[in-house]
């Protein structure tokens, strides 16, 4: 008779414990979800470009959201994710306090170069079960940008694919108007 294996997960306080003491580094390219230490995929030129040019593109709503690009989001004790792009919403310290959690984002981006399926099938549906309002999936190497809203304890229940020709806006900044083809350019 086998004995199944127990993984064992972590929570976002001891994750920040194992930086304190020295066993993950700072610039350790990883995240936190569902209570695992996950190895994010580097960063290509092409997800490099992506990212700096939404942050361009989305730089409209800085009077309105705080952008922070590649910084830790706190779903819940489990997960700690480093959206691409997130839209916060303002606060005077600009999260110094504390990183963020569901109840100040606006909308989290996920730039995939290599990575779609994993970001659609694991983070965007945690980004859902925390509450996200929406969120967005670039997938560079399909050319679409999928558009996740209506939260949900099982992931998002309105999904949005979009491809060059289309245009797309926050649903929080109906007036910020973003084509397809600037976002994949």
């Amino acid at each position: 008779m086998s004995v199944p294996l127990v993984k064992r997960r972590f929570t976002v306080a001891e994750y920040h414990r194992m930086v304190q003491a020295g066993i993950l580094a700072e610039d350790d390219r990883v995240e936190l979800i569902d209570g695992e230490i996950v190895e994010m995929v580097p960063i290509g030129s092409r997800h490099a470009g992506c990212v700096n040019r939404l942050n361009r593109l989305l730089s409209r709503v800085a009077d309105r959201a705080v952008i922070s690009v590649q910084n830790p989001v706190r779903l819940d004790e489990h997960s700690e994710p480093q959206p691409d792009l997130a839209l916060l919403l303002p606060r005077q310290d600009f999260y110094a306090s504390g990183h963020p959690g569901p109840e100040d984002v606006v909308m989290v981006v996920e730039v995939a170069e290599a990575s779609a399926a994993p970001d659609r099938e694991v983070k965007v549906p945690h980004y859902g079960k925390a509450g996200i309002r929406e969120a967005w999936l670039v997938d560079l190497q399909g050319e679409v940008v999928e558009v996740y809203r209506q939260p949900s304890s099982e992931g998002y229940r309105e999904v949005r694919r979009c491809r060059r020709g289309d245009a797309i806006s926050p649903q929080a900044f109906p007036d910020v108007v973003l084509a397809i083809d600037e976002i994949l350019a």
